[in-house]
């Protein structure tokens, strides 16, 4: 399986992870798109923190880690059950595919 943007195929793994990251925002609906999620701005939040996170840190936060930086520094939903709301199927690993990124890795977060 690969995604077609711009006219080229990207090459994914057998998860559907990107092997290269794109941070066009254009790949993100492609994505969405293929793991049925109909975007909000709420995903576009999430979407943006992941990027951010990943260009600082060369990698995703785990989903403990994830939950604990986002109810610390961007209070309001009960963020550990709203990203099960936002991505249904592992919300770590399924918002970084669909921000564009390479497969999470991490200690036992993964």
């Amino acid at each position: 399986m690969s995604y077609t943007y711009n006219g080229q195929e990207l090459e994914v793994d057998d998860e559907k992870f990107l092997l290269e990251p794109v941070y066009d925002d254009e790949i993100v609906p492609v994505i969405a798109g293929a793991e049925n999620i109909g975007l909000t701005d709420e995903h576009w939040f999430v979407v943006r923190y992941l990027r951010e996170k990943f260009r600082e840190d060369g990698h995703t936060p785990n989903f403990r880690n994830m939950v604990k930086d986002l109810e610390e520094n961007h209070p309001g939903p009960d963020w550990k059950k709203h990203l099960y709301t936002l991505f249904p199927n592992q919300p770590a690993r399924q918002a970084a595919r669909v921000a564009g990124l390479t497969k999470p890795f991490g200690k036992g977060g993964y």
